[in-house]
Order: structure tokens, then sequence, then C-alpha cells
């Protein structure tokens, strides 16, 4: 039997259930007591520990509910299991269809996280994520606005995409890259919007720079900017977007074998730029920038990139924040407007032009990793990437996506996916195109 949860705004008994207490229960419900502006916050860690004292069944009823209330309380209570059922209650039609996208796109994404490698391959990840647009698509009779292609491993090598396939040739799963567009206005020659380009390493080793085993249990989630893009995309779609977006996904296996690249490696890319693989663990930034290259051609309105890039941007804002970087000072803001209409935490780190001196290599014309003795190591990743973006000073921005999977769980997450970033990125697509 479901328990019934309620809002309060009423303060809870001090003398039965303590100090600032958010919870209380009766005979049949729990009763979330409510502060002002702490409420999406309060609810989602009220929702985290009925979850960890075992409830598995909810119902949300009584008055004060609304989409965002609720959305809080289902990304408390979602687990990696899916072993719980949520039953909202009525709302508005407009609101009811918000927090049903919302749901739909967030539990694509933090599931095809949570996946284990064995399951979500390159070439699944590729495939799962094209059919999920494609489904969002059609919930608005947009179907035959979605077009995509896989390259596979062949053609990847032919087509000189070498960063991609370098990182992959280790791998018994080949990698491969998916190239999707959406185009709802029906026009070939109508302009792109934004191009979106995701890290998909679907599982990460390290290479011959192996990891060690505590910080290799969680490379399941090392696609997880491919999943953020293609959930935000969806959502985009699913609320209404109605211009043109490319999707563009670097999917790999980073492993080790007699295949596998090696330090010291030189990668030629189509844009002329020559790397020298000083990290077999720097792997991400080397597939994006087969990404970057593609969707620079795009002459986009705007660039996004995300990652599960560094080390170095977890450390800064833990898994609390997803980094930001970017020199376009006004997408910056557009972004941080997007994160505060969509109650989401982001934060800006630097990337300035220094940076791209902070990365050279005796053999090619940069290294994929820093080459200072203390560097900062999520900036000159960015550094890295912007060699294969033109006008890196514009229209650009890299998201390293530092609070993308939750290794434990905590009071506001269940360990794993936490599916953070989709409502920003969705909404940051629908207001550009309003610009």
């Amino acid at each position: 039997m479901a328990m019934e949860i309620k809002l309060s705004n009423q303060v809870a008994n001090e003398q039965i259930w303590g100090k600032n207490a958010i919870l209380s229960f009766t005979e049949t419900s729990a009763i979330i007591h409510l502060k002002p502006q702490e409420n999406l916050i309060l609810i989602q860690k009220a929702a985290r520990k009925l979850r960890n004292q075992g409830i598995k069944q909810a119902k949300l009823t009584g008055e004060g509910w609304n989409w965002q209330y609720c959305w809080a309380f289902q990304q408390g209570f979602y687990s990696s299991k899916q072993e719980y059922q949520l039953t909202f209650p009525d709302l508005p039609k407009l609101e009811q269809r918000q927090l049903t996208n919302l749901v739909d796109c967030s539990q694509f994404t933090r599931e095809i996280i949570n996946l284990p490698a064995t399951v979500i391959t390159p070439e699944q990840l590729a495939q799962r994520a094209a059919q999920f647009i494609t489904q969002q698509a059609e919930k608005v009779n947009q179907s035959r606005a979605v077009k995509y292609h896989i390259l596979n491993n062949d053609q990847l090598h032919r087509q000189g995409y070498l960063g991609i396939w370098n990182v992959g040739k280790g791998s018994v799963n080949p990698p491969v890259m998916l190239q999707l567009d959406f185009n709802p206005t029906g026009d070939e020659q109508a302009p792109v919007l934004a191009s979106l380009v995701g890290k998909g390493i679907t599982f990460d080793s390290g290479g011959y720079s192996l990891k060690p085993s505590n910080s290799m249990d969680t490379m399941r989630s090392d696609m997880g900017g491919a999943a953020l893009l293609t959930g935000a995309l969806g959502l985009a779609i699913a609320q209404g977007l109605k211009q043109r977006v490319k999707l563009y996904l670097c999917c790999a296996e980073n492993m080790v074998s007699s295949h596998a690249f090696k330090l010291g490696d030189i990668i030629e890319y189509r844009n002329g730029v020559s790397v020298e693989v000083l990290n077999t663990d720097a792997e991400g930034r080397l597939v994006l920038a087969d990404g970057l290259i593609d969707a620079d051609k795009d002459n986009a309105k705007l660039m996004i990139d995300c990652a599960t890039l560094t080390g170095a941007a977890k450390v800064a804002v833990g898994n609390d924040y997803h980094s930001v970087l970017t020199m376009d000072d006004k997408l910056a803001q557009a972004l941080f407007t997007a994160a505060e209409q969509s109650n989401e935490p982001f934060w800006r780190l630097p990337f300035a032009e220094r940076h791209r001196g902070q990365i050279d290599s005796a053999f090619a014309d940069i290294a994929n990793v820093g080459s200072v003795p203390v560097g900062a190591g999520a900036s000159t990743a960015t550094a890295f990437l912007s060699y294969f973006v033109q006008n890196y000073q514009q229209h650009w921005l890299h998201i390293d996506c530092s609070a993308t999977f939750c290794k434990s769980g905590n009071a506001l997450w269940a360990a794993g996916a936490t599916g953070l970033g989709i409502q920003t990125l969705a909404t940051l697509l629908l207001n550009q195109q309003g610009d």
C-alpha cells in the first residue's frame, strides 16, 4: 500500500519530531513541513529520507502540490534499481505535460548512465539515443524531423575521425559516432540553432594510463555528457522546440589490449591539428575533437559540448555543480539564466587565452594533457578543445559534467546518475530560439 505524502506550512512538533524536522508522520501518511525559499531542496531531501527508511510506494496527495514540487520529490525518490512506485496528484493539463516530459527524459538519462557497460556499448548508446530522440519527436508529431546516421568503425577510419577511432580501437566493442539532425522546419537549408557534442565513453579503463579500481568502478558513467545532451534535446523537443538542432555523440570504450592506442602516439585530425598522446586516460577530449570539427561546420548560433571530462572539475565543485567554461560572457549568462529558471546548480570556471599555451608538445602541435607543472586541469582540457573550434571566443560553451554521477547516495540523490542539467540545457535551447 502506498504511503500518502502531504505538504504543510506548519512547523513540525519539536517535542515529538525534533528541532527543524522536515518530516512528521501519522498512521497513514508522511507530512513534509515546508519553509519559504527552501521548498524544492527540502522536498527532495524528504523524498530521499523516505526512500532511506525503506518506503517504496508513495502517493502525493492533498493541497499545495505543483509540478515543481512533484518534480523535486521524484528526483529524491528515484532509485537506480527502479524498485519504486510514485503516484502524482492531478495537475492542470500544462503542468501535467511539463512534469511528464521531465520524468520521461530524466528517466532515460539516469537509466542509460546507470546501466552497465556490458549493456551500453558504443553502438547501443548511439542507437538508444537516436531512438529516444525519435520517440520524443513522435510525441509532438515531428518524427519526420529526425534524421540520423551512425558511423561505424571502418567509416570512422576511412573518413578521418581518428580521435574516436584511436580511443576505441583497443576494445572488442568498436567505436561509433552518432550524427543526428532534428529539423522541424522541413527546409534542408534551414540555419542551425545549436550544435551539441557529447562525450560517449561507455567505459573508461584509462587505457595504458590505467585507473586504479576505486576510480574505475564508476566509469560506466563516462558517457554522462552524451546522455545529458540527449535527454536535454529530447526534453526541448517535447516542450516545443521549433528550430533546427544537430547532435553529435562520440562513442567509444577506452580499453587495454594489443590494439589499444599508446602514449607517444600522434593523432592527425581533419582540421590539420596534430596531437601527441601523453596520457591515454585523457581520452575524452580526443573523441570530442572529432565531434567539434563537425559541429563547427554547422555555423550554428551556439555550440555546446558536454563531458565528464576532468577530475579537476570535480575537485573544484564536487558532485554539487556542473562546471561551465567559455570566453563568451553573453552565452554564459544565458546558461546561468536557464539554470536559475530550472533550479539547477552550475558554476563557472576560468578559461582564458593563457590556457591555450599550456598544452605544448615537442612532437606535435599540442598534447592531450597540460604541460605546466601545476596546471588548471579543467581549463587546459577546455583549451585543448578550443583548437577544434575556429571561433572559440564566441558562441561556444563547454560543460564539464561534474554532477552527473554520485558514487554513493547523499541527502539529495541516490547512488548513481542524477540527470541534473537536462532541464537547464533544454531551457537554454528554448530561450535561444526566441532571441
